[in-house]
């Protein structure tokens, strides 16, 4: 699979990671309201170690959970991230690609979520050319939910489960699934 080409928009880009996206990276992951939806808020050192591994994955494959900047105030400001990812937990649909994002709070309800969505949903339709794009997140989270559908993506309610990543009898282990093929696309 070809790496896909500049994912910008007016008011956003995506792309790789560096050094200087780890203390906002943290700051964002240090969040109780930005980690409502997870297990808990990460330390410095998760979050750390969870920003490499995402640039590694970009690095090997071309294609990821891409830093988000936000472009339009001059200088970019780190926002978080968006992309693409190949689950490694034993998920009951998987193999399979996706969607996912995380935002620091001054960018939410500005429809950034679903415009850098929506690059990443090109660059895997079109470059990578794959056939379905999934997303998943805790039942409560609407605002994932929200964006899951202005993205054109089905739920697939007989196909909820329980994360295995998430603790056994935690409030955030029911989660929920939505699908988009490739032909359900609106590029």
């Amino acid at each position: 699979m070809s790496a896909p080409g500049p994912l910008a928009t007016p008011r956003l880009r995506l792309r790789q990671w560096s050094a200087a996206d780890r203390a906002p990276f943290a700051a964002l992951n240090a969040d109780p309201e930005v980690m409502r939806h997870f297990p808990a808020p990460l330390t410095r050192a998760q979050s750390d170690a969870m920003a490499d591994r995402i640039e590694a994955l970009i690095h090997a494959n071309g294609w990821g959970l891409w830093a988000a900047d936000w472009l339009a105030d001059g200088a970019p400001r780190f926002m978080g991230f968006v992309g693409l990812n190949a689950p490694t937990a034993t998920l009951p649909f998987n193999p399979c690609v996706e969607i996912g994002w995380r935002l620091a709070r001054p960018f939410w309800g500005r429809g950034l979520a679903t415009e850098a969505a929506r690059l990443a949903l090109r660059a895997g339709f079109e470059t990578l050319a794959l056939p379905e794009i999934v997303s998943f997140t805790a039942l409560g989270n609407q605002r994932s939910r929200a964006v899951m559908q202005r993205l054109g993506m089905r739920e697939c309610p007989h196909e909820a489960f329980e994360h295995p990543s998430v603790p056994p009898s935690h409030p955030l282990r029911a989660h929920c699934l939505y699908r988009l093929p490739r032909a359900g696309w609106q590029g």
